[in-house]
């Protein structure tokens, strides 16, 4: 709960600065996405939102917008499917790297320090430091094999 106190008050304080307005279906929307372990796509999370808020009234549309604003804001993280769009993820966990398959599209979230070594070498090799990165690697997963 205090987790989540914090994430509204950092939500609410990123709005202000922007100079845009605090409203419950950017804070449920926000909820949503930090309180389900996985990775949704819009039609996904208007779902729950359906659902878990009957009463909020939030239309397709207004998933979409407040997913992009917080997208563009840094509170959340997408991966794109091509012409099946996006699924969406909270910014809160440690860095991670995802697995994605092409035929199901199921994702396994995994953490390699080797590879985070090598890219931190990489990098420094070519004169970059690194200051944020996504790894997907797209393949086919055992049950779908």
């Amino acid at each position: 709960m205090e987790n989540e106190n914090k994430l509204i008050d950092d939500f609410k304080d990123l709005l202000k600065k922007k100079g845009m307005k605090f409203t419950e279906q950017r804070a449920i929307i926000l909820q949503i996405l930090f309180s389900i372990d996985g990775h949704l796509n819009a039609e996904e999370i208007h779902d729950v939102v359906k659902k878990d808020y009957p009463d909020s009234n939030i239309g397709i549309a207004t998933v979409y917008r407040t997913l992009s604003f917080l997208e563009e804001a840094n509170l959340i993280t997408s991966i794109s499917f091509g012409t099946e769009g996006k699924r969406y993820e909270g910014n809160t966990k440690k860095h991670h790297d995802h697995l994605i398959c092409t035929k199901c599209g199921k994702i396994v979230e995994f953490m390699d320090s080797e590879i985070e070594k090598k890219q931190e070498q990489i990098a420094k090799k070519n004169g970059f430091e690194i200051t944020s990165h996504n790894m997907q690697i797209f393949g086919i997963c055992s049950d779908c094999k």
